[in-house]
């Protein structure tokens, strides 16, 4: 049970409980405060009469001054997109090139399409377009289906591999599995991985090599090219196949990732974002994508 007690110093009664011989002095609350305390109810008194405050089964105390938060929002929403139409509809009805050399519309479209991109993209891509195992970079200068603002438009509006008509590459369909097909056996898919890793002046078997090379001739340089440089710049459209002589590899540029890669395929794809976002979107992404750095 508590029990009042006088401190000796101060002459104040305490609140009658202890805690490990600390006390608490029961001084009155300071006037100011009190009178602060007193200005909140009175004022809560005057927001019950002005503003929404109770609810009332399916509805609520509406207020004097009948003020909502909902169609402040919504009013500010309509003045926020007529503000940006007259942008949005001459991004629609120009090119991505053209877009680019307006600086207007450039400021716009590189605003909005960060946007979208964090939205859409970043969750594969990275934030930055800095990729991950299985999703290229955007933000470097190695592009497997072109990396100019037209190739880029039209990779985000058709997606890769996808169900859409245009897409690029063939729907659902992406490298041979060279091992589990029975392309190719085991040291035929040794020797053609230490041929590409020569190819990156990585360390190699040179007898493997010299074997593999004639084995990446007959079934790889259809797609990667004659000396790895890849299909974009082979000059083969519409394959994707990635250069084998740079360091930026898809899934890994080691020995095992090779081998696995040669054995079992990749068959990477992306959506065709033109049924999920309108062109403006679309092309404001290719705008930003273009802009990250590698852009052509």
């Amino acid at each position: 049970m508590a029990q009042n007690y006088k401190d000796e110093l101060s002459g104040v009664e305490t609140t009658g409980h202890e805690w490990d011989g600390l006390r608490e002095l029961n001084n009155p609350l300071p006037k100011w405060w009190l009178y602060l305390f007193y200005v909140c109810i009175a004022w809560s008194l005057v927001y019950y009469v002005f503003y929404p405050a109770w609810p009332l089964g399916k509805t609520y105390t509406k207020g004097i001054l009948g003020y909502s938060q909902r169609e402040e929002l919504d009013t500010r929403m309509a003045e926020a997109k007529a503000g940006q139409a007259k942008y949005l509809t001459a991004i629609a009805a120009k090119s991505v090139e053209e877009i680019q050399k307006d600086k207007d519309l450039l400021g716009f479209a590189m605003a909005g399409g960060r946007s979208y991109f964090n939205e859409n993209c970043a969750a594969c891509h990275g934030a930055g377009g800095q990729g991950a195992k299985g999703f290229p970079t955007l933000a470097d200068d190695v592009w497997l289906w072109g990396g100019s603002s037209a190739d880029i438009y039209k990779t985000i509006q058709h997606g890769i591999r996808s169900d859409d008509g245009d897409t690029r590459g063939v729907p659902n369909v992406g490298m041979t599995a060279f091992g589990k097909d029975g392309i190719l056996n085991r040291d035929q898919i040794d020797q053609v991985t230490d041929y590409v890793l020569s190819l990156n002046g990585k360390s190699a078997d040179a007898g493997k090599a010299a074997k593999g090379k004639t084995v990446y001739e007959e079934n790889c340089a259809a797609c990667h090219g004659d000396a790895g440089q890849g299909s974009v710049a082979a000059g083969l459209d519409g394959i994707g196949a990635p250069p084998l002589r740079q360091a930026n590899w898809l899934y890994g540029g080691d020995k095992a990732t090779l081998m696995d890669t040669v054995t079992n395929g990749r068959a990477g794809m992306m959506p065709a974002w033109s049924k999920r976002l309108d062109d403006a979107t679309i092309k404001s992404l290719a705008v930003y994508v273009h802009n990250l750095g590698g852009g052509k």
